[in-house]
């Protein structure tokens, strides 16, 4: 399930007609890179939770033979291999949040599709890098089995004057980069004296259907809003095992909310690219030498 409904008023005016979920970093689309992150994980079935003025991203993933077909007979087949997330085998599904009344809300309109199975959340504004071989949300999966968990989720640690924007889990003992710890605790937006750590979650969960009963009896927060960390905090009150994955030193997130945060994404990629990086880098050199 990928939550794609938000409006991203911190983007304007880019995001006035354009989903944030749709910009650019390199060569990709945000939240191609989300879907990428899932089928590496081997979910090849994935729900878009959308709104209003995100049918671009219905677009980017449907086949489109007319745009093959031109670059076919035009000599150009070289471009089609950057179609080629059209054809990976993953089946796409789409569901309106016709509301934006926050993120458990969110999540609950999947409730249908989901029925009675675990499944993964990823936020489709956020990008978790790795840089190295590991895959977070693959290792998530596997934690979720082998601890027979109701949650898990991944975690950052953020600095301590961040930590009123995020989702604050309260670990039990130590929590290293690429740990596997449990949670007792997990509070929305705590104030930095009141928060247990500064791990914050980082945009990814799996989780257990059992979520959407706890859903059900969350209490809307300021604006009418439902905090999925609300309702999760409801299942470990519960006695339902919650556990985190803190990302390791070799990955990191970008969260494209503001453009401090995407400007710099889309510098890390650009010199990143196998096929541009390079003349990136020279450029930013030559660029900070003039200065």
């Amino acid at each position: 399930m990928i939550p794609v409904a938000g409006a991203g008023t911190r983007l304007l005016p880019v995001t006035k007609s354009q989903p944030k979920e749709m910009l650019p970093v390199g060569r990709k689309p945000v939240v191609q890179y989300v879907v990428e992150e899932m089928e590496a994980a081997g979910l090849k079935q994935i729900l878009f939770v959308t709104g209003r003025q995100k049918t671009s991203i219905e677009d980017h993933f449907d086949h489109d033979p007319e745009l093959v077909r031109k670059l076919s007979e035009t000599g150009r087949k070289e471009l089609l291999s950057a179609l080629d997330y059209e054809t990976t085998g993953a089946a796409f599904f789409f569901v309106r949040q016709r509301e934006l009344k926050g993120l458990a809300d969110a999540v609950a309109a999947g409730r249908d599709f989901v029925g009675d199975e675990p499944f993964a959340v990823a936020l489709g504004d956020s990008i978790i890098k790795n840089f190295g071989k590991g895959s977070l949300m693959n290792d998530m999966v596997r934690v979720f089995t082998e601890k027979k968990a109701a949650a898990v989720i991944a975690v950052e640690e953020v600095e301590a004057d961040m930590v009123h924007h995020y989702g604050i889990v309260s670990p039990k003992g130590k929590a290293e980069p690429g740990e596997v710890f449990q949670v007792d605790g997990v509070v929305e937006k705590p104030a930095p004296e009141e928060a247990k750590s500064r791990l914050a979650i980082a945009a990814r969960y799996v989780l257990d259907p059992a979520v959407f009963d706890a859903i059900d009896r969350t209490v809307p927060q300021k604006g009418g809003e439902l905090q999925l960390t609300d309702s999760i905090g409801i299942m470990i009150n519960a006695g339902k095992p919650v556990y985190c994955i803190r990302l390791a030193r070799d990955q990191r997130r970008y969260d494209i909310g503001n453009f401090e945060s995407y400007f710099k994404a889309f510098v890390d990629f650009a010199m990143d690219d196998e096929k541009y990086g390079y003349m990136v880098r020279q450029h930013i050199i030559r660029n900070l030498q003039a200065e």
